[in-house]
């Protein structure tokens, strides 16, 4: 009797499979890339600080410093101003910033409290890290709809995770050491995946929120607009004025804010907007914070001159309107100052490591199995602790040529480095040796960004002092690693505590 043929060849079901892994490796390196610059963009107004210390700081801009600095700021544009943003000193960035989108795009000036302006603002690495974490550096829409992604595949996994593991929640505080390398990671996986659990569900439900909002509002203009998107954003932003192209000059923005304050004392002015500035028909849009409220943000439009076209406090906003203003707050943690910045940061890591760590559990699950996959073992070491290191490269090119790190620099850096990561297939080097070797080159560039950026502005602040503090702390935690956390020769990905099992630091 024959043997019976198989429906597809083993050739083709293998490269399937192969296939198969790289794409969930692929969608798993995207989730770990955005879990890890998230963690870092929390501190993102404390780097635009650090990147550039030695610029006018203040804590309140008077109405009138506000119009000086937004007059200079049109007079230096090239051609027509579309629009002008201004960002009003607050604690987390206590700096005065006009924003002009002209022929040239969005040029950012910094003024001093008087309203003149001192210097252009020069943060590439801030916003490169910022724009990788929100799209990836991909056009907005894809980009933002691709992370977006990942916090529906982070919710489902947190979620899936707890259902499919019953004990848990028992065994929150049982950690086996020095045992299997799969237990071993098991355990840490499950302990920061549970602890951290309600943490975990807010980031990546807002983050989906967050990611996936265009295809939230297509969705609502085809069901109610008939598919007219400016009538779905109309349901939460003010109107627009009135065009008129007639020529014009600066806005009265200091009355604006003067009756922002009369109308509403205790809302804090944040953000002012200005609707084609140069023209007759210009309006004023300003954002203001009330004091404990986490929600929607009170809204004020004028005219031109100053005028109160419509007021809506926070107060009156749906709640709709709320979850939508507290989305970006709870995300990032911007809202009980630099203690809870410095938790959210901790419970990111956590949330990076769990992350990293389940592509760690499958692995080692193959292994013990008798079905390894080294090459895939390589490539993950690599993308795990190749990130860290890349950041830190682009880093330091922002800090050592900064005139250069405003185009495309840093994202070739980056993107250059991400895609040799494959080639760690081909390497004869153990995983384990493979990220040793990028801890400690990450841990050596991160006291060079330190020593670079003290030679550059000496001592230039609190804020700057102590962010190149945490840059050397981290590099001794890469280095000498976490006391506590013991690991079996050979576990590379759990190695992160850096101690073998008899405590002596791994060389």
């Amino acid at each position: 009797m024959s043997k019976r043929r198989p429906l597809l060849p083993p050739a083709f079901v293998r490269a399937v499979l192969s296939g198969h892994s790289l794409l969930g490796l692929s969608f798993a390196a995207i989730i770990y890339i955005v879990c890890l610059t998230g963690t870092l963009a929390v501190l993102e107004r404390e780097l635009e600080q650090w990147e550039q210390p030695d610029v006018p700081a203040m804590t309140q801009a008077s109405g009138q410093a506000v119009r000086n600095a937004l007059g200079q700021a049109m007079a230096r544009a090239r051609g027509p101003v579309e629009h002008a943003y201004v960002y009003l000193p607050e604690p987390a960035l206590p700096r005065l910033s006009v924003v002009i989108d002209d022929e040239r795009g969005d040029t950012t000036w910094i003024a001093d409290d008087k309203g003149d302006l001192k210097a252009l603002a020069a943060h590439p690495w801030t916003e490169f890290l910022a724009q990788l974490h929100v799209n990836l550096h991909l056009p907005r829409s894809w980009g933002g709809f691709i992370v977006g992604l990942t916090g529906v595949a982070l919710l489902s996994s947190l979620i899936s995770g707890i259902l499919a593991h019953p004990r848990v929640l028992k065994d929150a505080f049982h950690f086996r050491r020095g045992g299997s390398l799969r237990l071993q990671e098991a355990d840490l996986h499950n302990r920061l995946g549970v602890w951290a659990l309600p943490f975990h569900v807010v980031v990546s439900l807002t983050g989906a929120l967050l990611g996936l909002t265009t295809i939230i509002v297509g969705v609502l203009a085809l069901a109610v607009f008939q598919g007219d998107v400016s009538k779905a954003y109309a349901l939460f932003m003010p109107p627009e004025p009135v065009r008129n192209q007639a020529p014009a000059p600066v806005p009265d923005v200091a009355r604006a804010l003067a009756e922002t304050r009369r109308i509403a004392p205790a809302s804090i002015p944040r953000f002012i907007g200005l609707e084609h500035p140069g023209e007759r028909g210009a309006g004023i849009l300003v954002y203001g914070l009330t004091p404990r409220n986490l929600g929607a943000r009170d809204t004020f439009l004028f005219d031109r001159e100053g005028t109160p076209v419509q007021a809506r406090p926070a107060a009156a906003s749906s709640v709709g309107e709320a979850i939508i203003g507290a989305l970006g707050y709870l995300h990032f943690g911007w809202f009980g100052g630099l203690p809870l910045k410095i938790a959210y940061m901790l419970l990111g890591f956590s949330l990076t490591a769990v992350t990293s760590s389940g592509v760690t559990i499958w692995l080692a699950r193959r292994r013990d199995k008798g079905r390894p996959a080294p090459h895939w073992e390589r490539i993950w070491a690599t993308l795990v602790w190749g990130q860290p290191l890349l950041l830190s490269i682009t880093a330091l090119a922002a800090l050592a040529m900064p005139v250069l790190a405003e185009g495309r620099l840093l994202i070739a850096l980056w993107l250059g480095g991400t895609l040799l990561c494959p080639f760690a297939a081909l390497l004869p080097t153990e995983p384990a040796r493979i990220a040793a070797r990028l801890r400690r080159g990450t841990a050596m560039l991160l006291v060079l960004i330190a020593l670079l950026h003290l030679v550059s502005f000496g001592w230039s602040g609190l804020v700057a002092i102590g962010l190149d503090a945490l840059l050397v702390i981290a590099a001794l935690l890469l280095t000498f690693g976490l006391p506590g956390l013991r690991a079996p020769r050979g576990a590379w990905i759990s190695r992160f505590a850096g101690l073998r099992r008899t405590g002596e630091p791994v060389a």
